[in-house]
C-alpha cells in the first residue's frame, strides 16, 4: 500500500537524535513490540534504538522476535493483548492478513502503531503509521542511476525484499518508476534474496552466472543494504570489481554499506532511519495522555548518500547504533 502524498516529517539521523524528546508522560506504560526478526543489520538497530528509547521514557517493552513468520506475530500481538498492554508496536513481515488480530486489539482497546512498513487493512484498525515513502525510496534510486549511466545501456538485476512485503512491492515500483524515462536503462533479471546478506549474495551468484560471467550487468539495485553486501562479494568472487564494473544502489544506509563506499565497491543508498521508536512513543504519548489522534502516515525522510557524502564520517555517526 502506497503511502505516497502523505504528511511529511523530517527525519534521517536528525529524527534519531531529536524526536525522542518530544515524547513525555509514558513512564510505567507497558507496551508489546512484535519485531519481524533481525534479517538485516537495520532492522538489528531499529530493536536496538527501539529499545533504547523504551528505557529512556521508562516504558516497559514487551519485545517479541517473530523470527520472519506472520504467525509468530499474530500468536505475540493476542499474547499482549491477553496481558492488557497499553499500546502495540509491530513492524509487520507482510502486507495481509492482519484484520482478524488488529480487530480483536481495537476491541480491547489498545492503540496498534505500524512500524516502517504498511497493511493492507481498514485504516481505523492502527493509531499511525511511522514508515518512510518506500515508493519514493525506490524512485530516488533509479533516477540516482539513469543520472549516474547518461547514455549509456545499463542492464540492471534487482534483489527484491520479501515476497509480499510492503518494502518490496513499493521500492521494485519506486524505482521501476524513476527508471521509467530512460529507453536505456532497463531491468533484465529480478528474484527475492528475503533481505538478508546471503540470500543476497545466492542470487546475486545466480545472476552472474546467467549473465555471462557478468559481462551483462551494469548495475544491480537492491531493495536493502545487507543484500547489496551479500552482492558486493559475489561480484568480487567472480573477478570483478564491484561499484566499477558493476554499479551498486541499494536502500537503508547501515554503516557496512558506507565501509563499502569507502572501499569504493558501492555507489548508492537511500536512508532508512531506524528510529521508527520516537515519532510512534510520541503520537502515543498525545494520544493515551491528551486523546489526541495523530497524523495517520508520519512520514520519515528518504535521504541519497554517495561517495561524495563522507562515507567514512556516516560510518563512524552510525556504527554504535546497534546495526
Amino acid at each position: 500500500m502506497s503511502i505516497l502524498h502523505k504528511t511529511a516529517l523530517a527525519g534521517g539521523l536528525a529524527v534519531l537524535l531529536c524526536s525522542s524528546a518530544l515524547a513525555q508522560g509514558l513512564s510505567g506504560k507497558v507496551v508489546g513490540f512484535s519485531q519481524i526478526g533481525s534479517e538485516s543489520g537495520w532492522r538489528a538497530a531499529e530493536t536496538s534504538v527501539t529499545k533504547a528509547e523504551a528505557e529512556r521514557l521508562g516504558i516497559d517493552l514487551k519485545f517479541a522476535d517473530a523470527q520472519q513468520k506472520q504467525e509468530n506475530q499474530i500468536k505475540a500481538i493476542r499474547g499482549f493483548i491477553a496481558q492488557g498492554v497499553d499500546a502495540i508496536l509491530v513492524a509487520p513481515v507482510v502486507a495481509t492478513g492482519w484484520e482478524e488480530v488488529l480487530t480483536e486489539a481495537k476491541e480491547a482497546s489498545i492503540p496498534v502503531v505500524l512500524l516502517d512498513r504498511g497493511i493492507e487493512a481498514p485504516e481505523d484498525l492502527y493509531l499511525t503509521s511511522v514508515a518512510s515513502d518506500q515508493v519514493k525510496e525506490g524512485r530516488v534510486a533509479g533516477e540516482w542511476l539513469v543520472g549516474a549511466v547518461g547514455d549509456k545501456e545499463c542492464k540492471v538485476v534487482e534483489l527484491q525484499g520479501t515476497v509480499g512485503s510492503s518494502p518490496a512491492i513499493n521500492r521494485k515500483q519506486g524505482f521501476e518508476e524513476g527508471i521509467a524515462g530512460a529507453a536505456n536503462v532497463s531491468i533484465i533479471r529480478s528474484q527475492t534474496g528475503d533481505f538478508t546478506r546471503s540470500k543476497g549474495k545466492e542470487v546475486m551468484e545466480g545472476f552472474i552466472k546467467a549473465e555471462g560471467g557478468g559481462a551483462g550487468i551494469c548495475a544491480v539495485y537492491s531493495h536493502n543494504d545487507d543484500m547489496a553486501v551479500g552482492a558486493i562479494q559475489a561480484i568480487k568472487d567472480a573477478g570483478l570489481k564491484p561499484g566499477t564494473d558493476i554499479l551498486v544502489v541499494s536502500i537503508d544506509a547501515v554503516p557496512d554499506i558506507f565501509a563499502a563506499m569507502v572501499a569504493g565497491e558501492a555507489n548508492a543508498t537511500v536512508e532508512l532511519t531506524p528510529n521508527m521508536a520516537g515519532p510512534a512513543f510520541a503520537a502515543l504519548d498525545a494520544y493515551l495522555n491528551g486523546g489526541t489522534v495523530p497524523e495517520k502516515f508520519i512520514i520519515t525522510e528518504s535521504k541519497l548518500y554517495t561517495p561524495a557524502d563522507d562515507p567514512q564520517g556516516e560510518y563512524d555517526r552510525r556504527k554504535g547504533l546497534g546495526y
